[in-house]
Order: C-alpha cells, then structure tokens, then sequence
C-alpha cells in the first residue's frame, strides 16, 4: 500500500472511529430507547455478580422479546467490535491486542461507573464482560485482515 493510500484509509478510519464514539456516547448515556429513564425515575442499580444479567435475558428471551435479548447481549459485543477494529488500523502505535483488551474493558469500566454515578443506566459487570469480549473479537477481526493483507502483499507475517 503506497502512502497516499495509507494517509486515505487513516483519515477515512479516524473519521468512522469519531462517529463511531459519538454514536456510543448517545446510546450510552442519553437515548431513551435503551434502558434510559426520566430524571425522577432514576435510582441507583447496580449488578456485580457476572453472567447473572446475560442469564436472565437468555432465561426469559421469549417474555423480554428478541429486541431486548439483542441490544442487551449481542448490542454490548457488537458495540465495542468497531473499537478494536479500526483503533489499530488509525493509531500504529495502538496495535496490541493486550492493550486493545485492556482498554477496551478500562473504556467499559468508566462507562458503567459514570452511568452508576449518573443514574442513566445500571451499573453491570456483565455489560463491561460483553464489551471486553466486543474490543477483544474486533481485534481478532483486525489481526486477520492485517495477517491477509500481508499475505497478499507478499510482505512477512
């Protein structure tokens, strides 16, 4: 890949990963569609047992509805995929997959902390689960591509 094209594919991925993080931070913290609730509604909830919230999503899909079971299970995966996808693509010095999981749970973390202190949401361990195992499989996703581009390009593995 010669540099312009490298200087195109980075300014598009910066451009993607900033839209991506804006969309984050609305879902996250101000959309009604997702769990938000009315400022005198809202409480403090909290969940640190792990898997008991994925448990009972699976457990009670068919009454929850499939709506529910995705945005909570598969929504928290898929939503940090793009993190540990294109972060390593846009920042060259970002490109470990310790650093891409680590972050991403650290990301998580203080996502569910400022919406246990906020009271937008619920404070879930399993949440912070689902989005490290979403970063880690983004990573996954840019290793093999990263792996295949230089094996097409010829260049060592």
């Amino acid at each position: 890949m010669n540099k312009g094209t490298k200087r195109r594919v980075k300014k598009l991925g910066t451009a993607f990963f900033v839209l991506y993080v804006l969309i984050l931070i609305y879902l996250l913290f101000f959309s009604e569609g997702y769990g938000r609730v009315a400022q005198a509604e809202r409480e403090y909830r909290y969940n640190l047992v792990p898997f008991v919230e994925i448990r009972r999503f699976w457990i009670y899909r068919k009454q929850l509805g499939m709506f529910a079971l995705f945005t909570n299970i598969f929504g928290n995966v898929l939503g940090f995929v793009p993190y540990g996808f294109v972060l390593p693509v846009i920042a060259r010095r970002m490109r470990s997959g310790f650093f891409i999981i680590l972050s991403g749970f650290a990301i998580s973390l203080s996502v569910e902390v400022i919406q246990l202190i906020t009271r937008v949401g619920c404070f879930d361990v399993d949440d912070m689960i689902l989005n490290t195992l979403g970063a880690a499989l983004g990573y996954a996703m840019y290793a093999v591509c990263e792996r295949l581009r230089r094996k097409y390009n010829g260049k060592k593995i």
